[in-house]
């Protein structure tokens, strides 16, 4: 399940920046060579940027990729270590949920004021707002799971599990993430290049 949501979130965000990077292209050609300008693709890019960030927490909970400050960490002892890893997790699925909470407020707004963008199109904001919301919501639920699983770790004694699994990435994973991520490249541009 988790590994499937995962998928499901990458190609998603993917899919918003392939989309935003033809339409900038176009635009760019279309501006060159005929000197017009389809009006617009600044404001999607504006949505993009919010809607692919909100995907990109939920991507960056599931590969533990939030930045946090780890010289001491791996110096702590043991008990130390999971106390932190719990903190942590429980700190990022209170600071999605207290986003959330905001965000509706703005949705809110938004959809009591009848807001639109201030742009040529003049979108309702409630449309991308809401996507945005979506996104954020995707955030805290995901963040809320991690949360409560590390602290069933923390409650029932798995004090290496909960290490193991929620302990800030050393350089050495991340270099033999980066190493295995070559090699796959390197076998697809070898398949791909094949008669």
């Amino acid at each position: 399940m988790k590994t499937r949501l995962e998928n499901i979130l990458g190609i998603l965000f993917g899919t918003i920046f392939m989309t935003l990077v033809a339409l900038v292209t176009v635009e760019t050609i279309v501006r060159k060579l005929f000197n017009v300008s389809l009006q617009g693709v600044d404001e999607l890019g504006g949505y993009a940027l919010a809607i692919g960030s909100t995907i990109a927490f939920s991507l960056a909970v599931f590969g533990r990729n939030h930045i946090r400050v780890d010289v001491l960490h791996q110096h702590y002892p043991d008990w130390l270590k999971a106390l932190m890893n719990w903190l942590s997790a429980f700190s990022l699925a209170a600071f999605a949920v207290f986003l959330c909470w905001v965000a509706i407020q703005v949705l809110l707004d938004s959809v009591t004021y009848g807001s639109t963008a201030q742009t040529p199109w003049a979108t309702p904001l409630i449309y991308p707002q809401s996507l945005w919301y979506a996104g954020l919501v995707t955030f805290a639920i995901v963040s809320v799971c991690f949360a409560a699983w590390a602290t069933y770790l923390l409650l029932t004694g798995k004090q290496q599990e909960l290490i193991q699994e929620f302990q800030p990435k050393s350089a050495k994973e991340e270099l033999k993430e980066e190493l295995d991520d070559l090699a796959q490249r390197s076998n697809l541009d070898e398949i791909v290049s094949k008669p």
